[in-house]
């Protein structure tokens, strides 16, 4: 009977705000605010052109064979459109609370995975709740059971 096992588990990178730290988030929102705006102006453009080819290429555009091709192009886009701006609202929802964080407030940053040792007797659900806290890319603090 073992002893101890190997097992993986989250811990959790929570950063202190910094004024790098929050100009780096907002720069990384804004880029992918940017990138989405992009993305919208991109399936716009391309929704056009495939419309203009289904019609372009049809002997008769009224045809209701080819409306219904159109209708169903354009209903792919409205619905790529709306995922891209609820994309974006959550962006600029994340930008408002970026700028409303205070410094030195800790925040949660993502997850990483190890992996631990427990051992009978361990108490397995302090041994899973463990963070890290940076402070600009550098550790500040490790815990295990908190």
């Amino acid at each position: 009977m073992a002893n101890q096992l190997s097992i993986k588990r989250n811990i959790t990178i929570r950063a202190v705000v910094t004024p790098r730290w929050k100009e780096e988030a907002e720069r990384e929102i804004s880029q992918a605010i940017s990138t989405t705006d992009q993305q919208l102006a991109q399936l716009e453009q391309e929704g056009q052109e495939v419309v203009n080819e289904i019609r372009r290429q049809s002997a008769n555009p009224l045809d209701p064979r080819i409306q219904e091709q159109v209708a169903g192009v354009q209903q792919q886009v409205a619905a790529k459109r709306a995922e891209l701006e609820e994309q974006k609202r959550n962006l600029l929802d994340q930008q408002v609370s970026v700028q409303g964080l205070e410094m030195e407030q800790i925040v949660d940053q993502g997850q990483l995975e190890s992996s631990c040792t427990v051992e009978v007797g361990d108490n397995l659900v302090e041994k899973l709740q463990a963070s890290i806290v940076v402070r600009d890319g550098v550790v500040e603090s490790l815990s295990e059971g908190a």
